[in-house]
């Protein structure tokens, strides 16, 4: 009898063990993000209680992504997703409509006054500081305002909101917000770990600021593929000339091309990186005709994997200054 016994409570504990087990990975938060930054944030501040789907993965081109089957899945059987917003995923409103997804939108830009552009630009110059005061208003469209609209239309604003580590505290902030309101059991730990993730930020942002503002105003300049570095021009007073438009599906013409291998040449520019989303040849050619170098590559769009040098956030902030100041440096 006591043998049966032993064995009821060794049953009976081996049960709630299990209840216990698959209780705590229902309680898990299934949270989709659009793309590998997006994926990498709400990790550092979800940590265990969430169950993360990313979109488009390392390397992978946001721009011109492709949704799969699966994705529509994934969308349509979470709880929480995560958008960058500017009409930077145009290929995302159809896939929400498709999985018809039911759950919280965390749209991360909410918040962050996005710069403008003109799409007859010429030469894709990002000079530092060139889109401050008057202008916001009269081209500013919400941050929130990707969902809605479809095709790969960018819309009236530079998409790339992240490559400013104080935007970054913003796209923070912003995922804390919305994992505590889908998530409120857990809500100290969110904050607690957003906490501490912000504070990275923030003593990164001023260890960037410090590197390049020992370097001389006129020799901080760079070239690379696309038009994915407005707001780091802006927020550290770097100036970026980019043959490509703000979407790697714009191609350079023959004439923006010749006027930025004049504008090299003339300004005596040595930093030109390639991108990890982007094809090398534009540059390389570029380099060739201007007798550049190139100086390596620059993750703009998208992490690298976890053997790669730019894995999380913050690795690819950290990678990316020590690339350009090095090129500067030598320029």
């Amino acid at each position: 009898m006591r043998f049966r016994t032993k064995i009821l409570t060794l049953s009976l504990g081996a049960s709630l063990i299990a209840l216990a087990s698959q209780g705590s990975a229902q309680e898990q938060v299934k949270v989709v993000a659009s793309f590998s930054i997006l994926g990498d944030m709400v990790e550092q501040i979800g940590g265990d209680h969430v169950a993360l789907t990313t979109l488009v993965g390392p390397d992978g081109d946001a721009h011109v992504y492709e949704p799969t089957p699966s994705d529509a899945r994934a969308v349509g059987a979470a709880d929480v997703l995560v958008v960058n917003g500017l009409q930077f995923e145009g290929w995302l409103p159809r896939l929400v409509d498709t999985a018809e997804f039911k759950g919280e939108e965390i749209v991360a830009t909410t918040g962050i006054e996005p710069i403008p552009f003109a799409e007859e630009e010429e030469g894709h110059d990002h000079a530092a500081g060139e889109h401050a005061g008057a202008g916001h208003e009269d081209h500013a469209h919400e941050a929130g305002e990707a969902a809605g609209h479809e095709g790969h239309d960018h819309g009236a604003n530079d998409p790339h909101a992240w490559q400013s580590l104080s935007n970054g505290v913003v796209y923070a902030e912003n995922i804390v917000k919305g994992l505590v309101a889908a998530d409120p059991d857990n809500a100290a730990d969110y904050r607690a770990r957003g906490d501490a993730y912000i504070g990275e930020m923030k003593a990164m942002d001023e260890r960037v600021k410090t590197e390049l503002a020992a370097i001389p105003e006129d020799r901080r300049k760079v070239v690379t593929s696309h038009d994915a570095f407005g707001y780091f021009a802006k927020a550290y007073d770097v100036t970026f000339i980019a043959p490509e438009g703000v979407s790697t599906e714009a191609e350079a013409s023959a004439a923006d091309v010749a006027k930025i291998i004049d504008q090299i040449r003339h300004d005596g520019i040595s930093a030109v990186f390639v991108e990890n989303i982007s094809d090398t040849r534009l540059v390389d050619r570029i380099a060739a005709e201007t007798d550049a170098k190139v100086g390596g590559t620059l993750y703009s769009d998208a992490l690298s994997g976890e053997d790669g040098p730019a894995p999380t956030y913050l690795d690819m902030f950290q990678h990316n200054i020590e690339q350009i100041v090095a090129a500067l440096k030598t320029s």
